[in-house]
């Protein structure tokens, strides 16, 4: 018999409502490989057992109580744990910061649709300060790993959500990505991660990020799971400025992923967008590999050029640099901060309001252009990154920030501009070095358009099934 972490997330949401599988067995197992497993893989800052069992016998009693489970939450008392820069009322928040040590008497709104939704919360998982850097080694944890090679980063800055899924200490996780942050983790730890719509799920009610670059989005080991898990935290609420439209009624994006696509326009690159950076060979073969895949499912698929201007680069640095500002911190307390945490809110410091406007309207000038070149397409094909998982500590290896943010930039170079135009994309873990290690692809949608790439995304899960592979570690 399977050992219950190696249940999807719907199979535990359907033993669950069929009374098969209690939710606090479900927990106590999730929290038991968590206490093994965590000081490997780095995946939890904060791990929160009562809260957890609270949630879970408060899940137990509900089925009891149902007339019709099948009425429940789709993923009703399953194991969902929380990224540690989001607000979870009563548990500690460090934001991955040693400046940082609050509990928050509320909830952010994701968190609020999470619990709506029904499901267990085991803790908060470990991300980097501010959730800045594509890597999380904060100075509040230990780094987070990706379970397929220990001595390798598990990505960032949603790094301790994808190790926690793909260790099996969660069937799932909520992640957020401002510039990457769901999909680099995903490619890096063999998941698949959905980086929303700007305003498919909500950001408030405390934050209010420049550039509104940031989203929630979730990270899990199917396109069910992950499809599941967006219908639990998405939905605007009535102080949102700028939310996304609804689906139309009766949609969900999980039946989404059990729809054919139907006959798609796929462009293609793998130039890089952000950096002048070499592509390697494993993130191309994966490319060209998933290339082959979609036109034998009678996809088109053609080679297209993206037009940026060099100036791009400038303009989301400046912005990133003032977000690394919004975070306030104790000035006493400055010289506690990482040093690239540090470098770039000097950056960010050195930025007049007329700058920093004119940043922000470039980039919406950026994002219309780059839509409207891209128009034809129903979907973009692009490697998710230009090189395959890297060791712990190579970012920050001679310790100079500037070297540290250049060497993301060429790691990164193919997942922020997506943040800048608002577009929903998607990593697929589709390709595996000679050493085993995962190798992610990217898809990207139209504004607003996650059914039809969760449908793709399904399609090509189902031709080229990626579940049965297991890190060492589960």
């Amino acid at each position: 018999m399977s050992a219950l972490h190696d249940l999807t997330a719907l199979e535990q949401a359907d033993a669950i409502r069929t009374r098969t599988l209690s939710p606090v067995e479900l927990a106590e197992h999730y929290l038991a490989r968590t206490e093994a497993l965590n000081d490997e893989v780095g995946a939890f800052i904060t791990i929160t057992p009562e809260l957890a069992l609270e949630h879970a016998r408060a899940a137990e009693q509900a089925v009891v109580d149902s007339a019709d489970p099948g009425e429940l939450p789709v993923l009703h008392g399953v194991v969902i744990p929380v990224k540690d820069l989001q607000f979870l009322g009563g548990v500690r928040c460090t934001m991955g910061s040693a400046t940082y040590n609050i509990t928050p008497f509320g909830d952010d709104h994701v968190v609020t649709r999470l619990k709506q939704g029904n499901v267990v919360m085991t803790g908060k998982t470990n991300t980097p300060e501010f959730g800045l850097p594509c890597y999380t080694e904060p100075s509040v944890a230990l780094p987070a790993r990706t379970p397929w090679d220990l001595s390798c980063s598990a990505g960032g800055s949603s790094g301790g959500a994808a190790a926690a899924v793909a260790a099996g200490l969660a069937p799932a996780a909520h992640g957020s990505d401002g510039g990457g942050s769901v999909r680099i983790p995903a490619s890096v730890c063999g998941l698949v991660g959905i980086k929303t719509s700007r305003g498919r799920t909500s950001m408030g009610p405390l934050r209010d990020p420049v550039g509104e670059f940031p989203v929630n989005g979730p990270l899990a080991r199917t396109v069910r799971d992950a499809a599941a898990l967006l219908d639990v935290m998405a939905g605007a609420f009535t102080d949102d400025p700028y939310p996304a439209p609804p689906l139309l009624p009766g949609e969900t994006f999980l039946k989404a992923a059990g729809r054919e696509p139907g006959v798609l326009r796929i462009g293609r690159f793998r130039t890089p967008l952000i950096a002048d950076a070499e592509v390697h060979q494993d993130c191309i073969d994966a490319y060209d590999s998933a290339s082959m895949l979609l036109e034998e499912l009678g996809h088109v698929v053609e080679d297209f050029t993206p037009v940026f201007p060099d100036t791009m680069v400038g303009t989301f640095e400046t912005i990133w640099s003032v977000l690394a500002l919004l975070t306030p911190v104790d000035p006493a307390r400055e010289d506690d901060l990482m040093p690239l945490t540090r470098y770039l809110r000097e950056r960010g410091a050195g930025v007049s309001g007329l700058e920093l406007a004119g940043a922000v309207s470039f980039a919406r000038i950026i994002s219309r252009s780059a839509i409207a070149a891209s128009a034809a397409y129903d979907v973009l094909l692009t490697p998710t990154l230009a090189m395959p998982p890297v060791p712990v500590g190579y970012f920050t290896d001679g310790g100079d920030p500037a070297t540290d943010f250049a060497r993301q930039k060429a790691f990164t170079p193919f997942t922020a501009l997506f943040n800048v135009t608002g577009q929903p994309a998607i990593s697929l873990p589709l390709h595996w070095t000679s050493e085993g290690l995962p190798i992610g692809v990217q898809l990207i949608g139209r504004p607003y358009d996650e059914p039809t790439l969760i449908s793709l995304a399904a399609q090509v899960e189902q031709a080229k099934p990626w579940l049965g592979r297991h890190p060492e570690i589960w």
